[in-house]
């Protein structure tokens, strides 16, 4: 006799040797991505009396993970290649980035990057306030996040957008992420996180916890806070050549001032106050927590580096509530789906001072994007 069919399986839309639904496929899937995999079976048996097991979980879940990222590199490619117009974007839109650890397997860690993208708007309180929230994870370098988020920032309207408000906590690679996305960016330094710096700085002079340090960081803060950002960089530099100063606080004197001054341009909270941007980034450090650490930071748990990436993708499908619209892309996804391969990256622009404010003069540049439209410079374009 011949191979058995069942015109019900096709009717379910049961893929060959399974017996699960595609709803059923879907939820576990779900319920992978936003819980321990172990947590699933009982769930999942007590909302549809269905008997899986926790290895079944896993293997649905990471299969859709892949699938997933598949996608999400496909449509990046695709932009790269169409240069399709971007949706209008707000009048004033933030643009956060930044890091969170994940535990490997064997004991390692591995930084994973994050892109908050939000609308600003004023609140009740007549403070900025920004709504609108959405995200974009990954475990790789930041030349490859800042290409792989390009799907992301389209999305969001972030070339049209009227101002794009960037705070950052001034490292390196989110400056790059900027000069790739919106070159001309109102920058700002996370405020909480230029407190910290400060924060150091009295804890070595004062002694940790004395109630000379807090009255110092205080009336640092304040001023810092209110546009008095000299009086602060002065402050720092004349105790750094105070007499009895140990060695080590004078080199922490010397780099906090450096570092505030070097980003002086991106400290000018009371500017950037008046002008209704906020000056914290709170929102991405929330993005850590609600997509990253949530699901991949759990008592005990390790990850395979190479699963990381699908588990982010679902994460920021769910979080950014694009579920439903995504899964019929995921479910249509061939077992075993070959990764794209994005084109080699272009050699970066050549790095230019750029505006603190709408209001300030640009420093004479070749402009990237032009009416939303990428020019010849851009990147996408030379490559």
């Amino acid at each position: 006799m011949g191979t058995g069919f069942s015109p019900l399986d096709k009717q379910l839309g049961l893929r060959p040797g399974s017996s699960l639904t595609p709803w059923l496929v879907d939820s576990i899937v779900r319920l992978g991505a936003r819980l321990p995999f172990g947590q699933v079976p009982g769930l999942l048996a007590h909302f549809t009396g269905v008997t899986i097991s926790a290895e079944t979980v896993r293997r649905l879940t990471e299969r859709a993970g892949a699938a997933a990222e598949v996608v999400a590199t496909q449509a990046v490619a695709d932009l790269e290649r169409t240069l399709p117009d971007p949706p209008p974007g707000p009048a004033v839109q933030q643009l956060s980035v930044d890091g969170a650890m994940a535990p490997l397997v064997g004991g390692g860690w591995a930084e994973v990057k994050t892109l908050a993208i939000g609308t600003v708007t004023t609140g009740p309180d007549g403070l900025p306030t920004t709504t609108a929230l959405s995200y974009f994870s990954r475990l790789t370098d930041a030349e490859t996040f800042g290409r792989l988020a390009t799907d992301e920032v389209h999305r969001r309207g972030t070339s049209t957008a009227g101002t794009v408000v960037a705070i950052t906590d001034g490292a390196g690679w989110c400056q790059g992420f900027l000069d790739l996305h919106r070159h001309d960016a109102v920058r700002i330094l996370d405020f909480p996180h230029a407190l910290e710096h400060l924060g150091e700085a009295a804890a070595a002079v004062f002694g940790p916890g004395t109630a000379a340090a807090s009255e110092w960081l205080g009336i640092q803060a304040s001023a810092l806070r209110h546009g008095r950002e000299a009086d602060v960089l002065g402050d720092l530099a004349v105790r750094a050549t105070t007499t009895g100063l140990g060695e080590e606080t004078r080199l922490l004197l010397i780099r906090t001032q450096a570092y505030l001054a070097t980003r002086r341009a991106q400290t000018r909270y009371q500017a950037f106050a008046d002008a209704g941007y906020p000056i914290g980034s709170g929102c991405v450090e929330s993005a850590n927590k609600l997509v990253v650490e949530a699901r991949l930071k759990g008592a005990g748990m390790h990850w395979a580096r190479a699963n990381v990436n699908p588990m982010l993708t679902l994460r920021t499908l769910i979080a950014n509530d694009r579920w439903t619209e995504a899964w019929p892309g995921i479910w249509d996804q061939p077992r075993h789906p070959p990764r794209p391969i994005l084109a080699p990256a272009p050699p970066p622009p050549a790095p230019a001072i750029v505006p603190t404010l709408p209001a300030l003069p640009a420093a004479p540049r070749s402009k990237t994007i032009v009416n939303g439209k990428p020019t010849t410079d851009h990147p996408w374009r030379r490559s």
